[in-house]
């Protein structure tokens, strides 16, 4: 990835940390700015990760479902093309303004992907749209996992009285 895809890629990750995270402070005014300053932070380099690994593991589902290697050709990566609608993620990942606007961003940047895939695969385009597909669900799913593993974690056990 270029440098200027790699800050596209981290600011869609922050965009995408913001969406999640300040509503969730919004709702706990005991949160000191340092705290959700550092959720923040952190929620976007994770959303960037997995934004950056969303093309390389569909990539290899792609990889899995050729019957010929394919050799020669560069992995599919992030084009700005492709990333800079994830930047609008903020806005529309607000619960009130409505997470099927987010899914339908999510679908059109995942159609670019699959185009993409099938372009470079020689897939066509609905096994090359599953495997971008898969890969964004189990990435995100992954991800929802680790979140929860993290709140239970951090979580203080109240004490049964």
């Amino acid at each position: 990835m270029s440098p200027a895809v790699v800050v596209l890629v981290l600011l869609a990750g922050l965009s995408e940390s913001a969406g999640r995270i300040l509503p969730l402070v919004a709702r706990r005014p005991g949160v000191s700015r340092s705290n959700a300053i550092l959720l923040l932070l952190t929620g976007a380099v994770v959303e960037g990760a997995v934004f950056a690994l969303w093309p390389l593991t569909a990539w290899t589902l792609a990889e899995l479902l050729v019957s010929a290697p394919v050799s020669g050709v560069a992995a599919l990566t992030w084009t700005p093309g492709l990333v800079v609608p994830l930047l609008l993620a903020a806005v529309i990942a607000f619960p009130l303004l409505g997470p099927l606007l987010h899914l339908l961003l999510l679908v059109g940047v995942g159609t670019g992907l699959a185009t993409q895939l099938a372009a470079t695969t020689g897939l066509s385009w609905w096994p090359a749209a599953g495997c971008v597909a898969v890969a964004g669900i189990g990435l995100a799913a992954a991800v929802d996992v680790v979140r929860r593993l993290v709140v239970r974690i951090s979580t203080p056990a109240r004490e049964l009285t």
